[in-house]
């Protein structure tokens, strides 16, 4: 049996590559959606993916289960449980508790996990040339490396009421009654890892046991000890905050993203062309640089979408396609580039890249305004924005500043003033950037704090303490 793991650091995400090599077939599970690593790997190993599933309707990210299969020709399975609200809206075989795929020697076991979401799937492996029991769970967002799948996202980014309670009871009894009358030698390969909002602690490991869950996990003494209540009052404390475009995720994955076919190539723009079209109002320009390079000078009205390491997860902080026309041209040093950082977007359904160019030559730029955290008080600000989560506001924040994170703030312009300047800062600059070039564009008058929250820290201790007598 051949199992590997794709994993995308953007996004914190993993999916799993599963063939049998007598057979020469192979089973994609939690595929992401530009499908070109499965397809190589495929390659690679001589085989044929001949299924594609998934444990659940995601949220961070747009399924690639039916990209891979319109290109593969590959059978779909997904989760038939949940009840009728939870059923997706395209052709598929539906998994019950119970059911099976198999290829060659191999069985993967469906078994409802409900929690994080109510129709979530684990997956037991069983190697049948090796081992006639399970040797291996895929685990979804149900168990992770130290932590366990948020059940309160429904509420915060699905439009649910109080679904958290539920859901926290339900992945109890999921742990009671599934995960933990499992065999201690499992290996569990989740499908996220640190970084990700799906878990609030969630740990770098790529898998973990059953066995070191059980021994070592915050929540393993509140089930050894059948305490619900604690369990669940420690579960939904200190979450996260859910980025809104969350909300869209779960949307098209439950019905089914578009089909992207073959991805275009990404061309090089001439900045005449490019100086036209920005003039007209006709594209967005992204500036991919940090914050540091685009402080020194950035194209007006411009979007910051650092890259490539978080191009996804920005990318869907500071547009949304749902309500955004207009296509995108990236800052980008050459085309292998610009192609990666449209892979990327792609993830989160960002499909529209039109073009590149690797300089600013002859655009209309802008430098955007900065404050040091001596001159902050000097600065008659209507609102002084923290863009973190709402965990590290609460750990401390610059007196008088109003928390809002960056993945939600655009979704949110009702809680900004109208009028007047807004400051903002994040922890060391990088998601201020991101946000303050979404609220530019979106035509707040914004200044943001050099060094961030970091930087206001460093200063503050610096002063000298003054005694009065």
């Amino acid at each position: 049996m051949l199992l590997e793991r794709i994993y995308d650091e953007d996004l914190a995400q993993a999916s799993y590559f599963i063939g049998c090599q007598a057979k020469g077939e192979a089973v994609v599970v939690d595929a992401r959606r530009d499908v070109a690593d499965y397809l190589d790997l495929a390659r690679r190993h001589g085989m044929r993916i001949v299924a594609v599933t998934e444990t659940h309707i995601h949220a961070d990210y747009l399924s690639g289960t039916r990209e891979l299969a319109a290109t593969t020709g590959a059978e779909v399975f997904v989760s038939g449980e949940g009840g009728q609200h939870w059923q997706y809206g395209f052709e598929a075989k539906r998994l019950r508790h119970g059911d099976t795929i198999s290829i060659g020697n191999i069985t993967i076991e469906a078994r409802h996990t409900p929690g994080h979401t109510p129709e979530h799937l684990a997956f037991l492996v069983t190697d049948g040339a090796f081992s006639d029991t399970p040797g291996y769970a895929l685990t979804g967002d149900f168990v992770f490396a130290g932590d366990l799948g948020r059940p309160d996202l429904l509420d915060e980014a699905a439009g649910g009421v109080d679904t958290r309670f539920e859901g926290a009871r339900q992945l109890f009894a999921s742990l009671r009654d599934e995960f933990l009358t499992l065999d201690d030698h499992i290996q569990v390969f989740p499908a996220h890892g640190s970084g990700s909002a799906c878990g609030k602690a969630l740990g770098a490991l790529p898998s973990t046991t059953v066995g070191y869950e059980r021994l070592n996990a915050w929540w393993a003494p509140y089930l050894r000890d059948d305490d619900e209540q604690g369990f669940i009052d420690e579960l939904l404390d200190g979450q996260p905050d859910a980025h809104a475009y969350f909300a869209r995720m779960k949307r098209e994955n439950k019905e089914g993203p578009r089909l992207l076919g073959d991805l275009p190539v990404v061309d090089r723009m001439s900045n005449d062309d490019l100086a036209r079209r920005l003039a007209a109002d006709e594209v967005i320009f992204v500036d991919t640089r940090d914050h540091h390079a685009v402080h020194s000078g950035t194209v007006a009205r411009s979007l910051n979408v650092p890259g490539l390491a978080k191009a996804a997860s920005f990318g869907a902080w500071v547009y949304d396609p749902q309500t955004e026309t207009r296509p995108l041209v990236l800052l980008a040093p050459d085309q292998a580039f610009a192609e990666e950082m449209r892979d990327h977007l792609v993830r989160v359904g960002i499909d529209r890249v039109v073009g590149y160019t690797a300089d600013l030559d002859g655009l209309a730029t802008m430098t955007p305004a900065v404050v040091s955290p001596a001159e902050l008080g000097s600065v008659e600000a209507t609102l002084l924005l923290d863009v973190r989560n709402k965990t590290e506001h609460a750990a401390g924040h610059i007196p008088g500043s109003e928390q809002l994170s960056g993945g939600r703030v655009l979704w949110h312009l009702d809680q900004l003033p109208a009028d007047g300047t807004i400051v903002t800062y994040c922890q060391s600059g990088v998601r201020n950037s991101v946000a303050a070039s979404a609220l530019r564009r979106a035509g707040y008058d914004v200044v943001e704090l050099d060094g961030s929250y970091a930087g206001w820290t460093s200063w503050r201790q610096s002063q000298p303490v003054t005694v009065s007598s």
